[in-house]
């Protein structure tokens, strides 16, 4: 940190500690909801002076804040909507984390818009993208991404050779930037603990303390021991999302926000499926759909269907699937098949509820409201913006406080790992002759884990045998793993593999392979047993086996009604009867 702070590690001592001051004493306001949102709201407050809980019924970003596009972007579809200001907004934010808040996280990345007719197309387009770089510019911070550049026909296929040559006239490349969304929320709530916020998982909202009309506090359950306890504040934010509405009830029935989810999926497939050295999107006659580089993958999405069925489990049906193999399979040479697909997954997008029927038409911007004294309420929005709705937010905490507030600092604010980033990537064949490892194993740390990269290595050099790959997933350190725990807030072998690295998503197996080897390595730092170890594995395998099945259904009730047959994680200590 800028400080010169160390940064507060999230591991099982710590969340016992945030547990226990939380119910201790008087915050000045508790954050309900553990996704990207919530966990800026954390931040913003901190940074502020405020005393700040943060209270996540599961997994931190286990909700639409791990199953994005994985793209910081202004939304080039929105400028076809005219919605110039959320555009500009967004790409203000996009400059921001690529250059000063999160360098190590937040990287480039181009994409071709290929063209299917002479001349208008051009024009339009063109105008488009330039107008697109040209708010990119609007805020006075430099953009951090190229310009965008026209190309012929020939010269788009030499960047993307899986193009095929009759389905497009010409293109246009420009460039965007993306994030792990899930390892972003995590490192943004281990920020916000550096500046003195109490973080806890699988800490549960049940209901709401009042004194008379005005919101007191909230009442908790945790879902590891099954205890229930109260945490009082001033202030209480929902900053749940596509749960809005189901917190909302819990004051009392509906207030001022209204939230409709709609489904978005995606699919995962090997880098050598699609030969492009460069992300592609593409227009559908709802939206878009983009092909973007990850890693030794691609991502392709997204749909959009509104989405009525369980939230916690959004699940993908063989329909969801096989609208984007046709629609991307419409511009390449070689197409994909189901059979190339390693990977999916589904995440519910919180819109403000409007006139429109169709969620593709309703509104990302973000709504907050004070329904009831002590209760401020945020929603809508999208991933790029969160911190702009986090400060918002904490702007109308400010207004329910009797204290003066510190404005927000936020956007001054380097997130762990971000400080001296830049010159550690520098360093990194020196820093690989020195661990021991490939500058390949030394380059994918950098980039997951910036300067915090120290603290990997110094597990590796007191056992030696965390500095071998997974088996099964070699892209991993078995180090990763019980890092996790240690210190990134993993409290059960699912956070791990689905979030703290994306083993679920990029291996044919969907992290099964691994699950023994990964569950053995968290059972210390955990505290499991054999049996522990048993039971995580075993869950892990019926989710995986549920979600196989459930993209095999026609329609989102059988698919949901299959996905919802795997068990939910059991607890490591089991509350008493």
């Amino acid at each position: 940190m800028a400080s010169g702070r160390s940064v507060a590690r999230l591991g099982p001592a710590e969340r016992a500690e945030a547990l226990e001051r939380m119910a201790g004493r008087e915050l000045d306001v508790v954050v309900v909801g553990g996704g990207v949102v919530g966990a800026g709201v954390a931040l913003d407050a901190a940074t502020r002076g405020l005393d700040v809980g943060l209270v996540e019924a599961r997994d931190f970003a286990s909700g639409t804040s791990s199953r994005s596009s994985k793209l910081i972007h202004g939304g080039l579809r929105y400028l076809e909507q005219l919605n110039f200001e959320l555009v500009r907004e967004a790409l203000q934010e996009r400059a921001l984390l690529l250059q000063r808040i999160a360098p190590h996280l937040v990287k480039p990345v181009p994409f071709l818009f290929p063209l299917t007719h002479y001349g208008w197309e051009r024009v339009y387009v063109g105008a488009g993208v330039a107008l697109y770089d040209t708010l990119g510019l609007a805020s006075g911070v430099a953009r951090g991404v190229p310009g965008h550049r026209h190309l012929s026909r020939s010269r788009a296929l030499r960047l993307a050779p899986a193009l095929k040559k009759s389905a497009f006239t010409g293109a246009i490349q420009y460039w965007d930037a993306q994030v792990d969304d899930a390892r972003y929320v995590m490192t943004m709530l281990r920020t916000a603990a550096t500046y003195g916020a109490h973080i806890a998982p699988r800490a549960q909202v049940v209901g709401f303390l009042r004194e008379g009309e005005r919101v007191t506090g909230v009442r908790v359950r945790d879902l590891e021991s099954g205890e229930e306890f109260e945490v009082r504040a001033q202030q209480v934010v929902n900053a749940t999302g596509v749960w809005t509405d189901d917190i909302q009830e819990l004051v009392g029935g509906r207030g001022q926000i209204h939230v409709r989810a709609s489904k978005g999926i995606h699919l995962v497939v090997p880098r050598d499926r699609i030969q492009s050295l460069t992300g592609i999107i593409l227009r559908t006659e709802k939206s878009v759909l983009f092909v973007i580089p990850w890693g030794r993958h691609w991502i392709i999405g997204t749909t959009d269907t509104e989405w009525t069925l369980h939230k916690a489990h959004p699940a993908a049906s063989m329909a969801d699937i096989d609208y984007l193999l046709d629609h991307v399979n419409a511009v390449l040479s070689v197409p994909l098949s189901r059979d190339d697909v390693e990977g999916v997954y589904a995440g519910l997008r919180p819109l403000l509820s409007g006139e429109s029927d169709e969620t593709s038409k309703l509104s990302r911007e973000h709504v907050v409201a004070h329904p009831v004294p002590g209760l401020v309420m945020i929603a809508g929005g999208k991933y790029t913006t969160y911190r702009v709705m986090a400060r918002d937010a904490v702007d109308a905490v400010a207004h329910g406080l009797d204290q003066r507030v510190p404005r927000s600092c936020t956007d001054r604010i380097p997130l762990a790992g971000a400080e001296g980033h830049q010159a550690l990537w520098n360093s990194r064949h020196r820093i690989a002759q020195t661990s021991g490892l490939h500058v390949a194993r030394i380059e994918h740390l950098l980039q997951r884990y910036g300067s915090l990269i120290d603290e990997v290595l110094e597990l590796i050099e007191h056992d030696p045998s965390l500095g071998r790959p997974l088996s099964g997933a070699d892209d991993y350190l078995r180090a990763e793993i019980v890092y996790a725990a240690t210190h990134e807030g993993a409290r059960h072998l699912n956070d791990v593999l689905t979030r703290r690295t994306r083993i679920s998503i990029e291996t044919f197996h969907r992290g099964v392979a691994v699950a023994q080897e990964s569950a053995e390595l968290l059972a210390a730092p955990l505290g499991w047993d054999n049996e522990q170890v048993k039971r995580e594995v075993g869950y892990f395998t019926k989710r995986v086996e549920a979600e196989r099945r459930s993209q095999e259904q026609d329609s989102d009730q059988e698919a949901d009604a299959i996905r919802l047959g795997a068990p939910e994680i059991v607890p490591v200590v089991a509350p008493e009867v």
